[in-house]
């Protein structure tokens, strides 16, 4: 058996944590720490296939226990429309129009399916992104909806606009589940999710409305995240972990950039706020993908165990 002096080494550095009840245990001095599917985004895809399996392989190398499961993880790649092709083209439009259809017929069941290797994984999926757009169709948003609830998601995290989110309220509403607004630094564009007062009129929206702090654009948009996290936690369901220079500056290695992410950490610890931290790697790493998301989570272990 683990002393409770190894085990909180094994943490630090970085080590998958053997599973406790069926779960990998990703978290420090009580801060849930993991990482979003999206940091993989970049592995090789086969056509007409999802890459669930890869995803939850490398969630389990980084010893992440809970994530936020990207939806192109979930979609054919075929159907998302991938290789670069443009949207406007005949080809891109009827990828588009097959990604529409798929995600309207497929059925509950299959989403299920993909719940039950994460759970078998011993991964939380805490949250669904589904980034909507204004070619959403009202039967395909609805279709999401019961993706979410089909994936055993808290909430839906989604990077939209404010004309959008009005749009998303009622089903919000009728499916009872919380919709988490991402925000980006792009403070020039009143539509665009990415200081307070945007986010607070999204807040409006709905009581099903929520935000997913991203605190490296948040804080590259000249705002204090620890400030804002103290003032509103109650509304947000999670935050996403990356670091970025000021003045909408770029992605950095963690500890590299000026978001305070150790701060943001501590205070997670110190006053007990529930609200799972979770690496999104989009900075241009020297290794793979999985291993700058092993680095990402041996920086925020540190960060908390400190």
């Amino acid at each position: 058996m683990l002393s409770r002096r190894q085990f909180g080494r094994m943490a630090v550095a970085g080590v998958p944590l053997p599973l406790a009840f069926g779960r990998i245990n990703s978290t420090v001095d009580g801060v849930r720490l993991g990482a979003c599917t999206y940091s993989f985004r970049s592995f090789p895809r086969t056509p007409g296939t999802d890459n669930v399996d890869a995803v939850i392989q490398a969630l389990t190398e980084c010893g992440a226990g809970v994530t936020e499961l990207f939806s192109p993880n979930v979609e054919p790649a075929t159907a998302a429309g991938g290789g670069g092709m443009r949207m406007s083209s005949p080809e891109g439009q009827k990828a588009r129009q097959d990604l529409r259809q798929w995600r309207i017929s497929t059925p509950p069941e299959h989403f299920r399916a993909i719940r039950k290797k994460f759970d078998n994984a011993g991964i939380d999926v805490y949250a669904y992104t589904m980034n909507y757009r204004n070619d959403f169709t009202d039967e395909e948003i609805d279709a999401t909806f019961e993706q979410a609830r089909a994936l055993g998601a808290r909430a839906i995290a989604c990077s939209t606009t404010l004309e959008m989110a009005r749009r998303l309220a009622p089903f919000a509403a009728k499916h009872k589940t919380l919709v988490a607004l991402h925000g980006h630094s792009n403070t020039r564009d009143p539509n665009e999710f990415s200081s307070p007062e945007t986010f607070q009129k999204g807040l409006e929206l709905s009581p099903y409305f929520r935000i997913n702090l991203d605190i490296g654009h948040f804080s590259a948009a000249g705002f204090d995240p620890v400030a804002f996290i103290t003032e509103n936690h109650q509304h947000i369901t999670h935050l996403h972990i990356k670091d970025r220079k000021k003045d909408d500056g770029p992605n950095m290695s963690f500890g590299e950039g000026d978001t305070p992410i150790k701060p943001v950490l501590v205070l997670l610890r110190d006053k007990h706020y529930p609200l799972p931290a979770l690496v999104e790697y989009e900075y241009k790493g020297a290794g793979t993908p999985v291993e700058e998301v092993k680095k990402c989570m041996a920086y925020m272990k540190q960060a908390v165990s400190d």
